[in-house]
């Protein structure tokens, strides 16, 4: 009885050491299960560590929300100008088209986890940047 088998799927394992750091917007970000790692076609999720006194620049997602974990550590996310803290076990909802910059000002590293979804219609879409990046500008 029942339907009809579902089809078998690649089921992949990654580890963070799997991927490389992307540093262009400030700290350590690596994007671990995503289209490109998995082959996953809602979302994506990731890993940020920032080091004392690092951050990442300004920007919003127009397609997608943001869930975001601080595991060890805590930052001050500014969500569209207001600050707020973000300690060790605390997550936040960064809703759709919200300006995000994330600042690590204690003297301890921070670690988190973040998850974005849905995905945007291709890549180079799901980033507005609103400040200069690191080494680009004033």
């Amino acid at each position: 009885m029942g339907g009809p088998a579902a089809p078998k799927r690649e089921i992949r394992v990654v580890s963070i050491d799997d991927v490389a750091a992307n540093r262009r917007r400030g700290g350590d970000i690596r994007t671990i299960l995503s289209p490109a790692t998995v082959g996953s076609t809602s979302g994506f999720m990731g890993t940020l560590r920032l080091a004392p006194a690092e951050l990442v620049t300004e920007h919003w997602h127009p397609y997608s929300e943001e869930f975001l974990f601080c595991v060890e550590g805590a930052i001050t996310v500014r969500l569209d100008g207001r600050e707020v803290s973000l300690a060790a076990n605390h997550g936040v909802h960064i809703p759709i088209g919200v300006k995000h910059r994330l600042m690590n000002d204690s003297d301890a590293p921070a670690f988190l986890v973040f998850t974005l979804g849905p995905l945007a219609p291709r890549p180079e879409l799901g980033h507005v940047d609103t400040e200069a990046l690191p080494g680009e500008g004033p």
